[in-house]
């Protein structure tokens, strides 16, 4: 590496990692950009891969299921390495190409307020109609750098990052507080929301591609949408001023227009009873302090979250 080139370093969770995983590291150390070291933090539960564990400039530790925790956990990765640029993925997101890595750091070292940036994700090839459409609106070709002056426009979505594949530069990530030591999910979306109030910048780079998809079944979409708006109750200082629901119903619209229009009016019903679980788990989500505890442990994705 060049003395002038700003460093950077990968992190990656995993919890049974399978042979996407495998993937997902190969194609980093293929990056044109290099990198420094690839820290996994993998949640204890049956075998790690050996050929990932030998791989050059990976680094691999080992913790208990109870120690997991998605902002805390990401946060040690962030302590554990020095770099400037530090890249947080999931296991189950491959790099499209070898310029990822590189397309990311451009972006974050062209403005010394942008403070994070993500990458587009692409629909795997055994990805449903319905999911691919939904990548193409979350994910859109053009790229944007996101600011407080976006609020008005863009609403909840200003806030919008996703740690499949996000860089962060150190100082700023520092600034504004880390990811928080305790959460259910959406670590990266408190931490932008809080770098974009503090006057900071977030660049979605449509250039930097992952290929990263889910075939979700409607109570799964229940389970996650749950956790989302717990994560949002549980940090009003981010999203207390902005409605969420409108994107949502912006999606639904667009999807079912998408649908019409294609000939696919079979999958209408399927968009809308997968809807209907997801605004039923952000319902009940947002008003997770009334229930008993049998139930919000039974509609969480993370029951364990809840014994901590």
């Amino acid at each position: 590496m060049n003395n002038d080139q700003t460093s950077v370093d990968v992190v990656i969770p995993s919890y049974r990692p399978d042979e996407k995983f495998s993937r997902l590291v190969k194609k980093l150390q293929e990056q044109e950009y290099p990198i420094g070291t690839i820290f996994v933090i993998n949640t204890k539960a049956g075998r790690f891969p050996k050929e990932v564990e030998q791989m050059e400039k990976v680094k691999v530790s080992h913790i208990e299921r109870r120690e997991f925790d998605h902002g805390a956990t990401r946060d040690m990765g962030m302590q554990m390495s020095k770099a400037e640029i530090v890249v947080f993925m999931t296991q189950d997101a491959v790099p499209a190409d070898e310029y990822v890595i590189g397309n990311l750091v451009k972006v974050l070292e062209e403005d010394e307020m942008t403070g994070a940036a993500y990458a587009r994700q692409l629909a795997a090839s055994d990805c449903n109609y319905i999911e691919k459409y939904t990548r193409k609106f979350n994910y859109p070709e053009n790229s944007r750098i996101k600011s407080k002056e976006d609020l008005q426009e863009m609403g909840i979505k200003t806030f919008f990052c996703s740690n499949v594949c996000a860089a962060y530069k150190r100082n700023i990530y520092e600034k504004a507080g880390g990811f928080c030591k305790k959460t259910i999910f959406n670590e990266d979306m408190i931490l932008a929301g809080h770098m974009i109030n503090a006057g900071y910048k977030v660049a979605y780079v449509a250039e930097a591609r992952v290929i990263h998809s889910h075939n979700y079944t409607g109570m799964q979409q229940f389970h996650r949408n749950f956790d989302m708006a717990v994560s949002q109750a549980e940090h009003p200082e981010v999203f207390e001023s902005i409605k969420s629901e409108s994107e949502g119903i912006k999606l639904v619209k667009q999807t079912a227009a998408h649908l019409v229009k294609r000939r696919k009016i079979h999958l209408v019903p399927k968009l809308v009873y997968q809807s209907g679980c997801k605004y039923i788990g952000y319902r009940m989500g947002k008003m997770y302090k009334k229930l008993p505890d049998k139930v919000v442990k039974w509609c969480s994705m993370s029951p364990g979250y809840w014994e901590k």
